[in-house]
């Protein structure tokens, strides 16, 4: 039984707009915001722990707790978008974290910020799920995969622009500071969304009441295990950690169980058998957790094996996410060239050959032989991204936009997630050095060549599902076009 819960125009219908610009830079500051909230406050952790008294295990609970809010509920407030309207809910969403910013500037205690940094986080999820979803309404089609871009790149200078802000910011103006820098882009944020952004169509009395309350909470429930059961210990599996991991199983076998039952469900579960879709959030995943093993392993490969002070390791280090900014734009516009399945598979390939650079180069080569393939990779992974979500997002059905959206973003955090754990692990357990800060060159480089090895596996096996996604579309097509030529009696 399919249930009309909003009144919306077809798929590739696109709203008129005032102007195209003002679209995308709401979008773009919608994408930015996020992804700045998480990168400023890790540079901030030591400043933290000083100024409240707390140790390093309490105060990295302030950046979990804007991980695990947005990761937890970024598919729930996806489809709360496709239900009561998106760009009221995405409003709401800058005003709260607007708020919660303020609120984390003002916090007297760090109890008090990491409630505050939850808030913030539900805020950070309404605007990632949102400003893709409303990609499709705002943006021509034949411009969807540049808007990707756009958004790939705003994301990248985001992470980017973190540390360095925050550690000007925490130098000449103390920690709090970091948090009140967004109310001025909140603000912004604000008045372009509300100023640009269609308006939401009416939305029927049945979609006021068909939220998935159940499904939310169990959802959430069971990521915000996985999430713990990654994090929790650095690396270290211990017997909570199991637990952990063992809760978000029985969690999303019961998830499953409700989803089949409900009359509407939070997550269509017939849509994840879609072959599209399941190979597109697989890939996500996949080429996510390669992603975060730069980020794992780059900085003891650098001043272990090569030897450089903090200082460069930061220049060296930087070079991914720059390539990223300036990589995300032109990637889209290639997509919109080449479409969305061969862009896929070519940063796929890019990436694969990037991995075997980083785990057969001489270390002869020094910081060359880790910074060109880091900037071929990270080049590539733009590409990639702009590909994929561009095919998943250009021919969704409207009504499901928002929740699709979620999707791939939790797609995307649970590889990241996923990433910092395992390839951390695998690092430590190639360089075989009970404390990996203190690993010997070799086994610093040891570690560097195994777990590069991993990922161009991985890789590799999103490479795989990519190829024979396609194999399947075709002899889907083609055997719908012979059925279709058969005369008929």
């Amino acid at each position: 039984m399919k249930t009309s819960v909003q009144t919306e125009a077809p798929a590739d219908a696109v709203t008129p707009s005032p102007s195209l610009g003002g679209v995308l830079a709401s979008l773009s500051l919608g994408m930015l915001l996020p992804s700045l909230g998480i990168s400023i406050a890790n540079v901030a952790l030591p400043t933290l722990a000083a100024s409240f008294a707390a140790s390093f295990q309490q105060v990295q609970w302030v950046v979990l707790a804007y991980l695990l809010a947005t990761t937890a509920l970024i598919v729930s407030v996806g489809r709360l978008g496709d239900l009561t309207g998106r760009r009221r809910l995405l409003l709401a969403g800058i005003l709260l974290f607007a708020v919660a910013s303020g609120l984390c500037a003002a916090a007297p205690s760090l109890a008090w910020l990491i409630a505050a940094r939850a808030a913030q986080g539900l805020g950070a999820a309404v605007m990632m799920a949102l400003t893709m979803a409303l990609v499709g309404e705002a943006v021509p089609k034949s411009r969807t995969g540049r808007a990707m871009g756009l958004l790939g790149t705003m994301s990248a200078i985001g992470t980017a622009l973190g540390p360095s802000l925050g550690g000007v910011l925490i130098a000449g103006l103390g920690w709090r500071a970091i948090f009140v820098v967004n109310l001025p882009l909140g603000v912004l944020a604000f008045f372009l969304a509300r100023r640009y952004l269609p308006a939401d169509r009416p939305v029927s009395k049945a979609g006021r009441h068909s939220f998935d309350h159940w499904g939310t909470l169990l959802l959430a429930s069971t990521l915000v295990a996985y999430a713990l059961a990654m994090t929790i210990g650095r690396g270290h599996f211990g017997p909570l950690n199991v637990a952990l991991l063992l809760s978000a199983v029985a969690g999303a076998g019961l998830f499953i169980w409700h989803e089949s039952r409900v009359g509407s469900p939070l997550i269509r579960l017939a849509s994840l058998r879609d072959p599209a879709l399941s190979a597109s959030l697989a890939m996500s995943a996949l080429v996510s957790t390669v992603v975060m093993a730069t980020l794992v392993v780059g900085p003891f490969y650098l001043a272990r094996a090569l030897g450089l002070g903090m200082a460069l390791v930061g220049v060296a280090m930087s070079a991914g996410p720059v390539v990223s900014a300036l990589a995300g734009v032109p990637a889209g516009r290639i997509v919109d060239r080449w479409g969305a399945p061969r862009t896929t598979v070519a940063g796929l390939v890019g990436m694969a050959i990037a991995c075997l650079a980083l785990c057969t180069a001489p270390a002869g080569l020094g910081v060359a032989g880790y910074v060109v393939p880091l900037v071929v990779l990270t080049a590539h992974y733009a590409l990639f991204q702009a590909a994929n979500n561009t095919a998943v997002m250009a021919d969704v059905s409207p009504d499901r936009r928002g929740v699709i959206s979620g999707l791939l973003n939790l797609s995307r955090n649970l590889g990241l997630i996923t990433g910092a754990s395992v390839m951390g692990a695998v690092f430590a357990l190639a360089s075989d050095t009970a404390d990996v800060s203190g690993a010997s060159a070799q086994a610093a480089t040891a570690g560097m060549r195994v777990t590069f090895a991993v990922a161009m596996v991985l890789v590799l096996v999103a490479l795989a599902v990519a190829v024979g996604g396609r194999a399947v579309q075709r002899r889907a097509a083609q055997a719908w076009a012979g059925k279709g030529s058969e005369p008929t009696h």
